[in-house]
């Protein structure tokens, strides 16, 4: 069997992809997977270090903040487009997969579009609670779509339509880690009240700010904090901490790859509401803060996260008030464990597992023919005496 998998830009389709990858190398030892991602985005590092193949596309996508670097960026997306189209015609037909499944991302509009053309199998992941443009119009031909959400039939043929849920790491599905392995693991004290902040794994610069103008926070109301930062601003908060002496509350990380730990470290959680952090968060089952990315398609982190606060599962700032709101929301947390306790219970009822094997299943639907039925064997001539003779 063969399979290409597409997508990636950020760890919220890095992630779920790999877990898709492993997941079908479980099912089927002998299987092929080759990826095809963005050039210079995350997922040319990723993939690899995850035992991938993966072939970059010059795929890019629409820069909408207009500065003179990005008016040149969207001049040249069209081209960057068709050669992109033509570049993973020659790789699908090179490889000729038994199926094609696009996880979201740059690269997976032109991979699949150019598969469905060519004839071949695919499948959609839609991550979010509100499909993108993307994901509608490649709909049109895609066999399944596999969804987290329930009424994604506002956006998808019903008939296609497979809820599974999000596909997560595995470490976070399989989480056995205690609140004082992981406090150990990151050397915060295991007493005390922990805060963890994470912005995906890109960073957030609204997040990111929130807690370098208010480092004294920390210390006044004796809460330790376990702070992710992505490589953007990591060496601007290191120096922030060292000059506010406060590297006793403040961790700063610039990328935490045993999240596994952050989450068993943390008391409440402040993070983006992108469609797989919050399926890990509905896992783990912790008290968040979810603050939405105003810089998505159709504002679909903000839905994402209404999702959550319209069950009482999580806590919703807008962006433009993180700065003002976001610390003072987590302090009536903090102080509330009633509350928490109501939240942990509430997000914890809304954990799909075992996401990544049933899409799985929905691969095999499509790809592996049922054995056929064993038939009586049809006797000779001879046969039939003997049998007579030995009764």
């Amino acid at each position: 069997m063969k399979i290409i998998i597409s997508g990636g830009g950020s760890g919220g389709h890095i992630f779920p992809a790999v877990a898709i990858a492993n997941a079908v190398k479980a099912r089927w030892s002998d299987v092929e997977i080759l990826f095809v991602g963005a050039e210079g985005r995350m997922e040319m590092e990723k993939v690899p270090a995850a035992g991938y193949k993966i072939v970059g596309l010059p795929i890019a996508g629409l820069q909408r903040k207009l500065t003179p670097a990005n008016i040149v960026k969207n001049l040249q997306l069209p081209f960057r487009i068709l050669k992109s189209r033509q570049m993973v015609k020659a790789v699908i037909r090179d490889f000729a997969p038994d199926i094609v499944v696009g996880v979201g991302g740059f690269a997976s509009e032109p991979t699949l579009k150019a598969a469905a053309a060519m004839g071949y199998k695919t499948l959609l992941q839609e991550q979010n609670s509100y499909a993108g443009l993307t994901n509608k119009i490649l709909a049109r031909k895609a066999c399944k779509i596999c969804v987290a959400y329930e009424g994604m039939d506002r956006f998808f043929p019903r008939e296609k339509i497979v809820f599974t849920g999000n596909p997560v790491r595995a470490d976070i599905e399989q989480m056995n880690v205690s609140t004082a392995e992981g406090r150990e693991h990151f050397g915060l004290r295991p007493d005390g009240r922990v805060l963890l902040s994470v912005g995906g794994s890109l960073g957030a610069r609204s997040i990111n700010e929130m807690v370098l103008n208010h480092l004294h926070f920390f210390r006044e109301n004796r809460i330790q904090i376990l702070w992710q930062t992505g490589r953007w601003m990591y060496d601007e908060a290191v120096a922030a901490v060292e000059r506010a002496q406060a590297s006793e509350w403040v961790k700063v990380h610039q990328f935490i790859s045993r999240m596994d730990m952050a989450y068993a470290a943390a008391d409440i959680v402040v993070s983006r509401a992108g469609a797989i952090a919050i399926s890990e968060l509905c896992l783990v089952g912790k008290p968040v803060v979810l603050i939405p990315s105003p810089n998505v398609a159709e504002d679909h982190q903000t839905k994402n996260a209404l999702a959550l606060v319209d069950r009482g599962a999580a806590v919703m700032v807008k962006d433009a008030d993180c700065n003002s709101q976001g610390l003072s929301t987590v302090k009536e947390l903090f102080d509330s464990p009633e509350r928490r306790q109501k939240m942990s219970v509430a997000i914890s009822r809304m954990a799909v597992r075992h996401a990544a094997d049933k899409i799985v299943d929905q691969i095999a639907s499509l790809v592996v023919k049922p054995k056929a039925a064993s038939t009586p064997k049809e006797l000779s001539d001879l046969e039939k005496l003997d049998l007579i003779g030995k009764n």
